[in-house]
């Protein structure tokens, strides 16, 4: 835990930071390893979620949500972390796809497409990244062509979060060739196993997250409404990502923070029990200078970290901040875990210590929401 609650909570807040911490704790946490195995969590966790009031908190009550702010689902993915059940997506479907909607859906869309997310009964998810494009999203080959009052979509995503288990895709797709970035738009899918042109493909093995829903999907001649275009015109897609992004990117700072804080925490405890040499680790001057720096670059980030949500929360994060707390912090994250691991000696390199899990898990935040040597030609493009 952090060692003072951030400036930007209140005591309603950490009411419903309570609720999560025992919802993760109690509910997803001991099926962690089953859903290691099948590659994914439980659906049913999600409708257990909104039954609890955790899903949708950012999103008004007249389409189902709770009426909060980005400082609640702070607080839900700080509490996912720390309770080391890091397999559901909330991330993903409450931190991006539910805000896609909100910004750019239709009143008749948000009050269909967000209550069924907010309820649990739908799980979100946004496919953006191919095979052949990745950080570079003017470079994707999924095309979607008009036909009447559809568009018949074409194409193969992957390492796409939450695509085994989701019931509403973001696609983005190429509806004009010819004009680059403007070509761009996203389209909303509603889709199950049945649906034709669709198909959920293999559920991606990964060094870490191993729980957490990854997939490949393919459409072939999907068949999607015209009135599911995002903002109601072909072309707005790359804009409306662009706008999207710095709230990704710093729901990533806060996935990387929550990380690097329960990484100093677990090796505290561990260093104070743990004896070498006829006394505990924490005694030797090594260690303690190790955990006084980790301590110290965790220390130094969260205060970055909550002066950005600040900012965000009164909306005023721009880009190239939104990028730096993303770059930064991961960067740091990987450092902190790295050596805090190294002070569990053999242990850290096994898995019934989180600090394994948290070594695994972590390096892919360094590339996710858009690599971190993309991050700062963002930054450099601001100065």
């Amino acid at each position: 835990m952090p060692a003072t609650r951030p400036r930007w909570s209140d005591d309603e807040l950490e009411a419903v930071r309570a609720l999560a911490r025992t919802y993760f704790e109690k509910e997803v946490a001991p099926n962690e390893e089953k859903h290691a195995q099948q590659g994914h969590p439980d659906k049913a966790l999600y409708a257990r979620a909104g039954e609890l009031g955790l899903l949708g908190m950012t999103i008004p009550e007249e389409y189902g949500g709770g009426g909060g702010t980005f400082a609640n689902l702070a607080v839900l993915i700080q509490e996912q972390i720390r309770s080391g059940a890091d397999s559901m997506g909330f991330a993903v479907s409450e931190g991006i796809v539910a805000h896609y909607l909100l910004a750019y859906a239709t009143e008749e869309q948000k009050r269909s497409w967000l209550r069924r997310m907010c309820s649990g009964e739908w799980v979100g998810s946004i496919a953006m990244t191919e095979p052949g494009a990745g950080s570079d999203l003017q470079s994707i080959a999924t095309r979607a062509e008009r036909v009447g009052d559809e568009y018949l979509v074409s194409g193969s995503k992957t390492f796409i979060s939450n695509g085994h288990l989701c019931d509403l895709i973001i696609i983005a797709a190429k509806t004009d060739t010819s004009k680059g970035a403007a070509g761009i738009s996203l389209l909303v899918a509603e889709v199950d196993d049945n649906t034709p042109g669709f198909t959920r493909g293999r559920i991606i093995k990964k060094v870490g997250q191993k729980g957490q829903d990854t997939s490949e999907l393919f459409f072939d001649e999907l068949r999607v409404p015209v009135g599911n275009v995002l903002g109601g015109q072909e072309g707005l897609g790359f804009y409306q990502l662009m706008e999207q992004l710095p709230q990704e990117r710093l729901i990533t700072a806060v996935i990387a923070q929550a990380v690097t804080e329960a990484a100093v925490a677990v090796t505290l405890d561990y260093t104070k029990q743990r004896e070498a040499f006829g006394k505990p680790l924490f005694s030797m001057q090594n260690t303690r200078f190790e955990l006084a720096e980790c301590a110290t670059i965790a220390r130094v980030n969260a205060t970055f970290l909550d002066d950005c949500i600040e900012r965000h929360l009164r909306g005023e994060l721009d880009a190239a901040t939104a990028s730096m707390a993303k770059y930064w912090i991961t960067d740091r994250t990987g450092e902190v875990v790295d050596r805090c691991q190294q002070l569990f000696g053999g242990y850290g390199y096994c898995l019934e210590y989180p600090i394994a899990h948290m070594y695994a898990n972590n390096r892919v935040l360094r590339v996710l929401a858009g690599a971190n040597e993309v991050m700062k030609e963002l930054i450099a493009r601001s100065l």
